[in-house]
């Protein structure tokens, strides 16, 4: 049977000491420092089932490194760590928002990317971690219809968690990895909003593998990408056709405003939305800071921020 530990993430403490790090954002507020309820029926289903549990609130990265540490498999000639593909250790990650789940996957990635100079043989082509190990994703708000876990259509019960962690099958998915070492598990959106929850037009570059979806010159209204279907929509618009995080491709889209002249009426504004698909994109501010959502976590950027994706990196136990 296995040994089975429900991660669940303490509010933050600030750049140094929070569960997430400073550039995560998405911890708990101060109630989860006790397990909560969800926590504690699928603590209690696992352990019927046989399974030996332990629930851990951890209040820093390197509480989470040390629950992470667990499933690392056997040492290695060159040094590094790496997983167990064989390990009776099964992680559970109890997330109240897809920006701790992402504090989670961030710190797996840390944990198992090799440095460049100490590249692997037996690392697969077009990656940069190995086959991260599964978790399962406990969902602490059950009845949202939007988080990561919905839209992949998990488990969401804490039983059914429970059963898709002892029994269910693994699901790979794409991994959507950044230049400022972070991870994005399900999308961003690249522009703000001023008082009035009116979008804020911006200029940028922005590339996706070869193709120019804005040269900087337009006012964008908005940049979503997508590594899932979360951020398909911006202030009512459709922008990401599609959501699917097992392509190995991410989707992108820019809003820009044009105007078109009507015969007889003068003009009007219109927004086109221009897509691509591919393996990176890169956004490059000209006119200054640039605010932006990651997973639902709040930013800022001045310099060119480029994301990428790794097929099958990660993987979440289903049912």
């Amino acid at each position: 049977m296995y040994d089975v530990v429900l991660l669940s993430l303490a509010e933050g403490q600030g750049s140094g000491g929070g569960a997430c790090g400073a550039e995560c954002g998405g911890c708990a507020p101060a109630t989860a420092c006790a397990p909560r309820v969800p926590v504690l029926r699928c603590a209690d289903a696992l352990t019927a089932a046989g399974a030996r549990v332990e629930t851990i609130t951890a209040a820093s990265d390197q509480e989470i490194d040390e629950v992470l540490s667990r499933l690392d498999g056997p040492a290695r000639a060159d040094g590094l760590n790496w997983p167990d593909p064989d390990s009776k250790t099964r992680l559970v990650v109890a997330s109240a928002t897809d920006g701790q789940l992402r504090a989670v996957v961030r710190r797996l990635v840390r944990r198992y990317a090799p440095p460049p100079s100490k590249r692997p043989g037996d690392l697969p082509t077009g990656r940069t971690v190995p086959d991260l190990p599964p978790l399962a994703i406990l969902p602490l708000d059950a009845g949202s219809t939007t988080d990561l876990a919905a839209q992949l259509g998990l488990p969401r019960t804490p039983e059914q968690v429970a059963a898709a962690v002892l029994g269910g099958p693994v699901r790979r998915l794409d991994l959507l990895r950044n230049d400022g070492g972070s991870v994005t598990v399900d999308g961003a959106l690249v522009g703000g909003m001023d008082d009035d929850g009116r979008a804020v037009p911006w200029r940028g570059r922005v590339e996706v593998d070869d193709a120019v979806l804005s040269d900087g010159e337009d006012p964008i209204l908005a940049c979503a990408i997508g590594n899932s279907a979360g951020y398909a929509e911006f202030a009512g618009l459709r922008m990401l056709a599609e959501g699917d995080a097992v392509d190995g491709q991410v989707e992108v889209a820019v809003a820009v405003p044009t105007i078109v002249k009507q015969r007889f009426r003068g003009t009007k504004m219109r927004v086109e939305v221009r897509r691509a698909r591919g393996r990176a994109v890169s956004v490059l501010p000209r006119d200054g800071e640039i605010q932006f959502l990651d997973d639902g976590v709040g930013g800022a950027m001045s310099r060119k921020r480029s994301w990428w994706t790794e097929a099958g990196a990660w993987a979440v136990y289903a049912s």
